[in-house]
């Protein structure tokens, strides 16, 4: 884990305290109940699992736990009864399995290439006084909820299990790169970041409602002890942190959980656990919190891979592995839930058994305005200059 990491101020909040535990999570196709009537579910990768992709059909029982929101590609004659035989049970189940899609993709090279020739003219301001912690950020509200993925299941509305976007308004299923930057309303500061980013839905389980982001915070920074040779991010890179098919227990202590956090001292793990030991209950004013955190290197050549992880990697002080040799800022998302927790707990739309925490995973489309990109990476990151939204930051410590 980087050093990096381990500094106090973070979340939403800057002074709230935060897990030294990198999140790990990403993919699954959420499961609806309604009426008694069991809609099937389709498991997929939002970067975990099996690298092409490949979906799975499985029935799911009819009392699982599951939120009652069915994704739209299920149409309501899609619903079988359950008294029909299992046959056509299957038959009418099968239009509703999705097929992942998605692939290599290439960057556009000559964009590329006056993008790095544009940042290696672009003049460092003044810092003043701001502090020296290598970030700039993106603070972002809560925008919309849909079952759709446009990294992993694009063009494919209702594919996906239930997610929580935050950022550009305007993204969906059939959401592309130059989408981002022709439908630009978002509810993330500084407007010049048109970026998409979102998470499973978080539901509490006493009363299947969801429970969203009541802040979330992106850092770009450079999480080594140096700045050598960083670049911008290129226009339209996906990524996706962590793994939506883990589904193993996260007690008190575990790597990727959810912990608690506020304004002040406070106890990381939570004063308590939820019945299943999974989720921390917070003693006010904690809230729950969560922190995922991406890779900064990239292969140089490729927007996206098959799997969405292959294109990316984690490099080291020393540098980045050779075949992703280009550092990029490592984004964070930095994610608060307006909640305290409680007995019962809570689920994700990636693991609505609510068996755990450890499918929690992030997903980011990425598309700023060209120069305000340039600009910060060469002020904040090669600089390493504390920046907030939208310039220096010279009350950061």
């Amino acid at each position: 884990m980087p050093s990096s990491l381990s500094r106090e101020p973070s979340s939403p909040g800057r002074h709230a305290r935060r897990s030294r535990g990198s999140a790990v999570a990403a993919a699954g196709v959420a499961v609806a109940v309604v009426a008694g009537v069991a809609v099937w579910a389709s498991r997929g990768s939002d970067g975990g699992g099996d690298p092409a992709g490949a979906i799975v059909g499985e029935p799911v029982a009819a009392q699982s736990s599951t939120p009652v929101e069915i994704p739209s590609s299920v149409p309501v004659s899609a619903v079988p009864s359950r008294s029909a035989p299992a046959s056509a049970r299957a038959s009418a189940a099968a239009p509703a399995q999705p097929v992942a899609k998605g692939g290599w993709i290439t960057v556009d090279q000559a964009a590329w290439d006056a993008q790095v020739a544009k940042f290696k003219a672009t003049k460092a301001d003044p810092p003043g006084n701001a502090g020296n912690l290598a970030e700039f950020r993106a603070d972002c509200t809560y925008s919309h909820r849909k079952a759709d993925d446009p990294i992993v299941f694009p063009g494919l509305p209702g594919a996906s299990h239930m997610h929580s976007f935050v950022g550009n308004k305007a993204v969906g299923a059939d959401t592309t790169a130059d989408d981002l930057m022709t439908f630009t309303a978002s509810t993330c500061k500084p407007a010049v970041d048109h970026s998409a980013y979102w998470v499973p839905t978080l539901y509490d389980a006493a009363t299947r409602k969801p429970v969203e982001t009541t802040g979330f915070r992106v850092y770009y920074r450079s999480i080594r002890s140096n700045s050598t040779d960083i670049m911008p991010m290129p226009n339209g890179l996906r990524e996706i942190a962590g793994d939506a098919k883990k589904k193993v227990p996260t007690p008190r202590g575990a790597q990727g959980q959810f912990y608690c956090a506020f304004y002040g001292p406070g106890n990381l793990d939570g004063d308590s656990r939820s019945d299943n030991g999974n989720w921390p209950i917070c003693g006010k004013p904690a809230h729950l919190h969560f922190t995922l955190q991406f890779p900064d290197c990239w292969d140089g050549k490729h927007l996206d891979s098959p799997n969405h992880k292959d294109h990316v990697a984690f490099g080291t002080d020393q540098g980045c592995p050779a075949g992703h040799p280009v550092r990029i800022p490592a984004l964070t998302f930095e994610i608060t839930y307006g909640v305290t927790g409680s007995a019962a707990g809570y689920y994700l739309s990636s693991d609505p058994d609510g068996k755990s925490a450890s499918s929690m995973h992030g997903d980011a489309f990425l598309m700023w305005d060209g120069s305000a990109m340039n600009q910060r990476v060469r002020n904040c990151l090669a600089q390493r200059r504390t920046c907030g939204n939208d310039g220096y930051d010279p009350f950061s410590f």
